[in-house]
């Protein structure tokens, strides 16, 4: 208990609450180990152990790149255990990437080796650079010693018990050469434990701003501007425990930084070592950590965003929830739901939005597609007594991009929700929730959390390329389909607002200039299927973000109104909407940005892809 207790106290010195959190959660395999420890280590076997060859390559590249700055390693170290000590500035000594120095300040450790190490090895390697501070000030003094050591252009932070594979900072040059005005680089990671055997990749998405106000996926290997953390001040005194991620916020909502100055390598890059099995840890220094994180976050929003603010995640409280403001007035929002009778559903649907949404300065426009059921007709009669609800006639054949449309351009919000008509309201601020979100200005689209009558998840979001078309890439598959309604997605992505490659258009949240500028629904190649992903493919390409949100939740009948789309009358018309995105869109569909492209693009989700759709630089 006395060795799982320095343990646990080391994860909190070193990465605060996430450390401690995923040390004790592996103990009983969390959702995000979707693929067997046997075929991961199969799949480093033949994917991600280099052969002399692949060395041997490296540094051939290494010689033709133009940009090669000197990275500074920087890693506090506090009591290390001697053998992961050494194994840590080993596989640094160990890097491809010559230009890089290591700066290691000693944070008091009480042990004598720690110094004792540092001694001889910066004896042998003038590369290496040390300091042993003359109190322990804790991790952030202690980082921000480090840092002053520091040379280099660019600087990587490193635990002083991981180890970093030898690839590590060559993948990071390559891309430094690629993008010289990069602010961050961060690759993905996996855990090691105390007998070197690796497990539980953390293969991640490109960068979602959101994502990370939910919680810190950047971590580890994370790779900064010198010059931009020296303007930042360095690591927050008094935000240890979460001082990474107070790190990068700072810089993420800094002058110095954008989105396009940060680049995400889908590689595994970093190895953070773990001790398998949990043990007890003081829930007050766990409560503080993730105090110290909200109270970061909150900070930077109050610099930018009037209003918005950090609760606690309802799904799980050690991550976060951002409530964002509505402007006000509060904007009116177009509800656009396209029928043809099924008075049953749209009764349904519609007194959800009007009598269980907390959200009244609303517009109901049911678009009739030649509805002859006298019940449908009275049901219309009806609700139009309400003045937030009209029907707008459009007889002929069911194209849902043109009623869309058409419905569109008759709506007066600055909002538009496109609804199907066979959805119906779990919880009263769904809308709210969603609206927040449209009306940013850097959002185009926002989807919602849509779950079976059964309870069972049929939309959390869609991954672009899911499936084969005629031996092609597919053309889209929904996230989480079929999951239970408590399925946390693959490191609890279902249970945070993230970027998406797309969302579904029954329920899609745009603003109605957005929807006009992009030019609204193809209702020309793109009947019935596939147009919400064009749309989303369209909204991105005009430079604004596709979100999901799992805080606004519906029931979603699907497809009960029209019937399925692979019914034998409907498989032409539906071939032909494939083989139309897959011609317009083939690049963008195999290169989700949000689905690692070390995951295989088939029907399951999140599975380790043999081989993987990543080329390796080397290789290119």
């Amino acid at each position: 208990m006395k060795q799982r207790w320095w343990y646990l106290r080391s994860r909190y010195y070193q990465s605060g609450w996430r450390g401690v959190t995923d040390s004790i959660r592996y103990a009983f395999k969390g959702s995000h180990a979707v693929q067997s420890e046997t075929s991961y280590l199969d799949w480093i076997h033949r994917y991600d152990t280099l052969s002399n060859e692949d060395r041997r390559d490296i540094r051939r590249h290494i010689e033709r790149l133009a940009y090669k700055p000197l990275i500074s390693v920087v890693v506090p170290a506090y009591n290390t255990p001697a053998e992961t000590f050494r194994q840590m500035i080993q596989s640094v000594q160990g890097q491809l990437y010559p230009h890089w120095e290591l700066c290691i300040a000693d944070d008091a450790s009480p042990s004598p080796h720690v110094v004792e190490i540092l001694e001889a090895f910066a004896k042998d390697d003038l590369r290496i650079k040390w300091m042993r501070r003359e109190s322990n000030g804790h991790i952030s003094a202690a980082s921000n010693s480090a840092l002053e050591l520091a040379t280099g252009e660019f600087v990587a932070l490193l635990d002083h018990d991981d180890i970093l594979p030898e690839h590590a900072l060559y993948e990071v040059a390559v891309t430094l050469d690629a993008h010289p005005d990069a602010e961050l680089v961060y690759s993905d990671e996996d855990k090691i434990d105390e007998a070197g055997r690796r497990y539980d990749p953390y293969l991640k998405p490109e960068y979602s701003y959101d994502q990370l106000l939910g919680q810190n996926y950047i971590s580890h290997m994370g790779v900064y501007r010198r010059s931009t953390l020296e303007q930042l001040g360095g690591f927050t005194i008094g935000a240890e425990g979460s001082q990474d991620y107070d790190l990068v916020l700072r810089l993420v909502h800094s002058e110095h930084c954008s989105p396009e100055r940060i680049h995400h390598i889908p590689a595994i890059l970093y190895h953070w070592r773990q001790e398998r099995g949990g043990g007890s840890f003081s829930q007050s220094q766990l409560e503080r950590c993730i105090k110290v994180a909200r109270t970061s976050i909150n900070n930077q929003l109050a610099s930018s965003i009037e209003g918005a603010t950090a609760v606690a995640n309802p799904h799980v409280p050690s991550w976060n929830r951002i409530e964002w403001p509505l402007p006000s007035p509060a904007p009116l929002v177009s509800v656009i739901i396209p029928t043809r009778d099924r008075a049953q559903l749209v009764q349904q649907c519609v007194e959800g939005l009007l009598h269980r949404t907390d959200y009244d300065n609303i517009e109901i426009i049911i678009v009739d597609n030649g509805s002859v059921e006298d019940e449908t007709l009275s049901l219309f009669g009806r609700l139009t007594k309400d003045l937030r609800v009209r029907v707008l006639r459009i007889d002929g054949a069911f194209n849902y991009s043109a009623l869309n449309n058409e419905a569109a351009r008759e709506a007066k919000g600055d909002v538009l929700l496109l609804l199907n008509n066979d959805i119906d309201v779990m919880h009263e601020g769904w809308l709210r929730e969603m609206v927040s979100l449209a009306v940013r200005k850097d959002v185009g689209a926002v989807g919602a959390k849509l779950y079976y009558p059964d309870d069972r998840i049929q939309h959390a979001g869609v991954r672009l390329g899911a499936g084969h078309f005629d031996g092609e890439t597919g053309v889209a598959g929904h996230v989480g389909h079929g999951k239970g309604p408590k399925y946390p997605g693959y490191f609890g992505q279902l249970m945070l607002v993230r970027d998406v490659g797309a969302v579904t258009a029954a329920c899609l949240a745009i603003r109605r200039s957005v929807f006009l500028e992009v030019g609204g629904l193809n209702e020309t190649d793109l009947k019935v299927a596939f147009n919400d992903v064009d749309l989303c493919l369209r909204v991105r390409q005009a430079g604004y973000r596709i979100l999901w949100t799992p805080f606004a939740e519906l029931y979603h009948y699907e497809s009960v109104s029209r019937g399925s789309d692979l019914a034998p009358e409907k498989i032409q018309r539906f071939r032909s909407e494939c083989q139309y995105m897959i011609d317009t869109w083939k690049p963008q569909l195999m290169n989700d940005p949000f689905y690692n492209p070390n995951f295989e693009n088939l029907e399951q989700e999140y599975k380790l892809a043999f081989p993987p759709r990543r080329k390796k630089p080397w290789l290119v």
